[in-house]
């Protein structure tokens, strides 16, 4: 995998902003979970995924995980529940 580097700042506040084809490379956004690892003067960020994820992308559910023994069906099932669950809370 090629390396993709750019120059960025930390604000005042400590953030940092990840360039756009960065986050969409790596298909991170608001809210996403990072792992922060230090080691010497090296800082390594790694999103924390979920074992598999899917996303409504134009209507249409796309698969964007990980490998997983979990079958197509089985996702889409546990995403139904998911939301039924947050629309009645």
């Amino acid at each position: 995998m090629p390396l993709m580097a750019s120059r960025i700042s930390i604000d005042k506040a400590g953030r940092v902003v990840l360039p756009k084809a960065l986050r969409e490379k790596m298909r991170v956004e608001a809210g996403d979970d990072l792992l922060v690892e230090a080691e010497g003067d090296c800082i390594t960020l790694r999103p924390i995924r979920q074992e598999a994820v899917l996303k409504k992308e134009l209507g249409i559910w796309v698969y964007q995980g990980e490998s997983s023994s979990i079958s197509i069906p089985e996702l889409i099932e546990a995403e139904r529940e998911k939301r039924v669950r947050e629309f009645l809370d």
